[in-house]
């Protein structure tokens, strides 16, 4: 089966934040300073709920029989709906295993909200055995199934209490973590007009999901030493044969001797 690692960065909805506040007659600014306000005395803190957040970016690792790549679906000048579109076309064609860090928590729920938002069909993705009997059992709604397997879910044991940031557990394990931003700056660098910067962190974020998954495939045996090796170095000679400047900035930070 294909392996598909997949992060999302999102901004807030503003256009969606003044329908449900009644903000009209607010330009971006002053929307966005109210959006936050509203959910600083709801919570304590600025995050937006899941359904305001708006997808600029969607980032991806495929690992497939043609080899390994990575890439931002879509274009700078995408729509939401274009790249919620690609994500699920993908799915439909080609039925991958996800993969993500916290995918359960954040990503697919945020998709689910702005794919209806859109109007964007995903049969294959919301199959569970009604069409297709193999989706009964292992399906990409379920948490305890694997079609869609949640790293940092599983790795907790789908406790909360024990859930770990990824920039820490890749850190921990020798990988680059994050590098140059952060997704609490995403929205400041949108709005430099920075949305290729933006993409860029993505795509290093998916980097940093495969590499803990390979270690997590070697430590419940479905890799061995030299398998991981393969795949490790498989990534390494894609990225150099890249030669973009944030794939370099990640193989900097990540030496052969790690």
């Amino acid at each position: 089966m294909n392996v598909l690692v997949f992060d999302i960065e999102t901004i807030p909805d503003l256009d969606g934040g003044r329908r449900i506040y009644d903000l009209q007659g607010l330009d971006d600014k002053d929307t966005a300073s109210a959006l936050f306000n509203i959910r600083r005395q709801e919570t304590g803190n600025e995050f937006l709920r899941l359904h305001l957040q708006r997808i600029v970016a969607i980032s991806v690792v495929l690992r497939s029989t043609a080899g390994i790549k990575v890439w931002s679906l879509g274009d700078e000048g995408s729509t939401e709906k274009e790249l919620i579109e690609r994500f699920f076309d993908g799915i439909e064609r080609f039925s991958p295993q996800l993969v993500s860090w916290n995918g359960g928590g954040f990503d697919l729920p945020v998709l689910h909200y702005r794919a209806m938002l859109h109007g964007v069909t995903a049969a294959r993705y919301w199959e569970t055995g009604d069409n297709d009997t193999s989706f009964r059992y292992n399906n990409y709604l379920s948490r305890y199934h694997y079609r869609h397997l949640d790293l940092m879910d599983v790795l907790a044991m789908f406790s909360g209490r024990a859930n770990a940031p990824l920039d820490q557990i890749a850190t921990l394990l020798g990988f680059p973590g994050k590098m140059g931003m952060s997704g609490g700056k995403v929205f400041e660098a949108f709005q430099g007009g920075n949305l290729k910067g933006i993409r860029d962190y993505c795509e290093t974020d998916v980097l940093n999901t495969w590499l803990v998954y390979l270690r997590f495939q070697l430590m419940r045996g479905h890799l061995d030493e030299p398998g991981y090796a393969a795949e490790i170095q498989m990534l390494r000679d894609w990225l150099k044969a890249e030669k973009l400047p944030h794939f370099d900035e990640f193989l900097a930070a990540w030496p052969e001797s790690a």
